[in-house]
């Protein structure tokens, strides 16, 4: 029997171009695209990138909001369809740049797998690098691989426990959409949803966590970046439009060294339906990150 292969251990779970240059091909090493909207199964892809498809299977469409973390097993089939082994180490890119890839290495992190990485930048890093590039998009056809979700607790926080968050001193509900759509100014791109943000919320726009270039902050910038809206609190909870920015987010805040963070789910899409819960808007008691200026525009469905 062939023993597994593994790929050269991930330096953190941010990896660069150069990185990811010198391992790609590495039995063992699997790239996935994970880009969302009009990126989606657009005809260019990292050589050999599988399909990691968040509009679409990897999903969970029988839910209310849309991007909802499928159930474990849903999630465990999607990944071996794709070739995925538990032995297996993963980069994880996007069409936009730093968008939606986070929110596939925070759903693998949250099912027990931490071999996973997002590639800083994304595709547009990858290309203005001058790396090679395959005209055809992320697919696979190979033989199924053995991942197993093992769902740890508390990745993932639903309303009532954001609620809960809310009126707990000791933790932060940090905001991840632009500053008109958490202050209520600019509407929403789903429609049927109010405006504004969850009162106590504080809001912290996911591209200010990146530079000029597109690719994140050191680690010092990104910390004064939390530390400007949430104080000297470590339990954040991260929340967006629909549970992917707010994975951007995550992603900053790990490489901040906060080791208590949760992604509310359901994000605005749930939060701000008609219904009973609490909605505020302006900018509120504790806006905008101070500090650095905002980084590139943002993808599609700003604050995703």
């Amino acid at each position: 029997m062939t023993p597994p292969q593994h790929a050269a251990p991930l330096p953190g779970p941010l990896v660069g171009t150069d990185w990811l240059a010198e391992h790609l091909g590495t039995p063992g090493l699997v790239v996935l695209d994970a880009s969302v909207g009009a990126h989606r199964g657009a005809a260019r892809r990292i050589p050999g990138a599988r399909p990691f498809d968040l509009d679409g299977e990897l999903s969970d469409h029988d839910a209310p909001a849309p991007h909802t973390m499928p159930g474990p097993e849903r999630f465990t089939e999607a990944l071996r369809r794709l070739g995925i082994d538990d032995t297996d180490t993963v980069v994880v890119y996007d069409g936009a740049g730093l968008y939606s890839a986070p929110r596939a290495w925070w759903m693998l992190r949250a099912t027990g797998f931490d071999r996973a990485a997002v590639l800083d930048g994304g595709l547009p890093a990858w290309t203005a690098a001058g790396r090679p590039v395959e005209a055809t998009v992320a697919a696979y056809a190979g033989p199924r691989g053995s991942f197993t979700a093992r769902p740890r607790a508390g990745a993932f926080a639903d309303a009532a426990a954001v609620a809960a968050a809310l009126a707990d001193p000791a933790a932060a509900v940090v905001d991840a959409r632009t500053p008109g759509r958490f202050a209520g100014t600019s509407p929403e791109p789903r429609p049927g949803l109010r405006g504004g943000h969850m009162p106590g919320a504080v809001n912290l726009p996911f591209g200010d966590l990146q530079g000029p270039d597109g690719l994140m902050r050191p680690a010092g910038e990104l910390r004064e970046a939390f530390r400007a809206v949430a104080g000297d609190r470590e339990r954040l909870y991260l929340s967006c439009g629909s549970g992917v920015t707010a994975c951007v987010l995550a992603l900053g805040a790990e490489l901040a060294g906060y080791r208590d963070t949760v992604v509310y789910d359901g994000s605005w899409s749930e939060w701000g339906m008609p219904s009973q819960r609490p909605v505020a808007t302006g900018r509120g008691a504790a806006g905008r990150a101070a500090g650095p200026a905002a980084g590139p525009a943002a993808g599609p469905a700003a604050g995703g």
